[in-house]
């Protein structure tokens, strides 16, 4: 059995919502660690179900106001909590701050008996424009790491991820997960977890000449196509009107799920 767990609720932003992970048959269009965990967690067992309640470009305070209480309503077993990556990146927030609200819902989550897994913010020092906030994710993940020692959560540590330093573990976006990303955490999360599992080290590929480290011109366009549009529509209300909608608001069988909202 792949571990005591019968109902899984992952919570959290574009990275728990598996952006930067296309799969035409998974809910939204995006697959995403969360969904490969799913996937092995749920190998063999017909009682098993997931719910997904990430949205893409939420801050902290909004994913727990729109997401803790229908988490707790789902009684899992399991929860994963991936927040505050926008705060830091985008807002500037202060890391001590975003601790402290995170600690109180962590501490309602713990309440239920669900195992928790919160997760560190990965190393970004060696990329073209975060590695100025190293420092504020280094002490937001000094906090995350007390807040999962005092509730007894269980800590997925993508800062010592080595293997995310390779830019084939990235979105052409730099802000997500490639799907060879996403595949490498999900086995790490398993892993923490003390879970067996099937998913293997992916053979990666050479890396092209020209990577992104190395090329101003790409540095550029990388800014023109895909940091400054995705800040601005951060900022700028959606002209059709159309809401952000959790990926799986419903727990269900992995393998496709009714009751799953399309993620924008």
């Amino acid at each position: 059995m792949a571990g005591p767990w019968n109902r899984y609720v992952a919570m959290g932003d574009s990275f728990t919502a598996g952006i930067g992970d296309p799969e035409p048959r998974s809910p939204g269009g995006m697959r995403g660690w969360a969904d490969r965990i799913a996937e092995e967690l749920s190998e063999g067992r017909r009682d098993f179900a997931y719910a997904n309640l990430a949205i893409s470009g939420l801050v902290l305070r909004q994913i727990l106001d729109q997401q803790l209480g229908p988490a707790i309503e789902l009684k899992p077993d399991l929860v994963t909590l991936s927040a505050g990556g926008n705060d830091l990146v985008f807002h500037r927030s202060d890391p001590d701050r975003l601790a402290a609200t995170l600690d109180a819902a962590v501490g309602m989550l713990s309440a239920t008996g669900a195992t928790i897994v919160l997760f560190t913010g990965p190393d970004w020092g060696d990329t073209p424009l975060f590695g100025h906030i190293r420092g504020k994710v280094a002490v937001f993940n000094e906090n995350i790491r007390t807040i999962a020692a005092r509730h007894n959560g269980v800590i997925a540590d993508l800062w010592t991820l080595r293997q995310l330093s390779d830019p084939q573990m990235w979105d052409p976006d730099r802000l997500h997960f490639s799907p060879m990303g996403h595949h490498t955490i999900a086995a790490m999360v398993l892993e923490t977890l003390n879970v067996p599992h099937s998913l293997r080290p992916l053979q990666p590929k050479p890396l092209p000449s020209g990577g992104w480290r190395e090329s101003k011109a790409g540095d550029v366009a990388w800014l023109t196509n895909y940091l400054l549009p995705w800040m601005v529509s951060r900022v700028r209300p959606r002209g059709d009107g159309a809401p952000l909608a959790a990926k799986r608001p419903q727990p269900g069988p992995v393998a496709g799920s009714e009751s799953a909202v399309p993620h924008p």
